[in-house]
């Protein structure tokens, strides 16, 4: 089939093996994350409900600065994690407008499922590598994470 703008079709290239390796476990974990957040929260809210398992109740404004995102970002987020009932919000002092944000026991119950799923996952690879696969393994995934970020902030 020839492209709308009349140029001649090009075949994807082939894969390498570690394109092919990438995309495998890419699927897997993705596939896995799914199951053990059926919820759907995605990574900007799960930020969020980290931080307030780290530091405890926080206002908004505060949560927008330690993420480094917009107010308006930090609110859908909020918006979405308290329809979930993973976040609750209460007035925080003389201001009844300021409101301090904190996990409620289900937002609790879902970062432990959550964390119980990154202990298996790690424990699974850890069954099926040496230590020294292990420590390589991590060295690597660290040096790819890097270049990841490095090329997200081109």
């Amino acid at each position: 089939m020839t492209p709308r703008d009349g140029s001649t079709p090009t075949r994807p290239a082939e894969q390498t093996v570690l394109q092919a390796a990438l995309t495998h476990l890419q699927c897997l974990l993705v596939a896995r994350r799914s199951r053990v957040n059926p919820e759907g929260v995605n990574w900007q809210q799960y930020d969020v409900l980290e931080l307030l398992r780290a530091r405890g109740p926080l206002r908004p404004s505060e949560l927008s600065e330690v993420l480094a995102v917009s107010r308006q970002t930090t609110s859908k987020a909020l918006r979405v994690l308290k329809d979930l009932n993973l976040v609750q919000q209460v007035t925080a002092g003389e201001d009844r407008r300021e409101l301090s944000t904190s996990l409620t026991r289900e937002g609790h119950l879902f970062l432990a499922r959550i964390a119980r799923g990154h202990h298996d996952i790690g424990q699974l690879a850890a069954s099926v590598l040496t230590e020294g696969e292990s420590a390589l393994f991590a060295e690597l995934c660290e040096k790819v994470s890097a270049a990841m970020e490095s090329a997200q902030g081109r």
